[in-house]
């Protein structure tokens, strides 16, 4: 977080699993924010550091409570000017920094869908909405523009 160095999601918790194999071994139960329920003491879990500075390192990604960056804010808002549709993918829209484009794309009069397990803080405007587990739903769409 201090230097900028960058990592992505999917490297850094490839790491942290080889870091820590027992805990990659175990199983816990997804929450629809990304989060998961895990009961153990995780006083022997290694926590990587950043390989430049050797400070904290974090995904980049938002979580509750940060501030979206502002060149990724802006870029969003103009991609949603041309957008002809929003859908919202694996979120309850609680947060207000993804819930924003959905709101402003429905006042702009564009449809707005919702692919999640649960309720969406969107609800009330969305012209689509699937209650279904992701992954299997994305891959059949995945399939069906391949065969397309």
């Amino acid at each position: 977080m201090a230097c900028g160095y960058q990592m992505m999601r999917h490297a850094m918790h490839s790491e942290m699993a080889r870091m820590n194999p027992a805990f990659a071994a175990l199983d816990a139960r997804h929450a629809p924010d990304g989060d998961a329920d895990l009961e153990t003491d995780f006083s022997t879990f290694k926590v990587l550091d950043c390989p430049r500075c050797r400070g904290i390192l974090k995904p980049q990604v938002v979580y509750y409570g940060d501030v979206v960056p502002p060149a990724r804010r802006l870029a969003a808002q103009a991609a949603l000017q041309q957008a002809d549709a929003v859908l919202a993918v694996g979120t309850s829209l609680m947060v207000y920094s993804g819930y924003r484009f959905c709101r402003d794309a429905h006042a702009m009069g564009l449809p707005v869908a919702s692919l999640s397990l649960g309720v969406t803080r969107a609800d009330e405007f969305l012209t689509h909405q699937w209650r279904a587990p992701l992954t299997p739903v994305l891959e059949q769409a995945v399939a069906c523009l391949k065969s397309a």
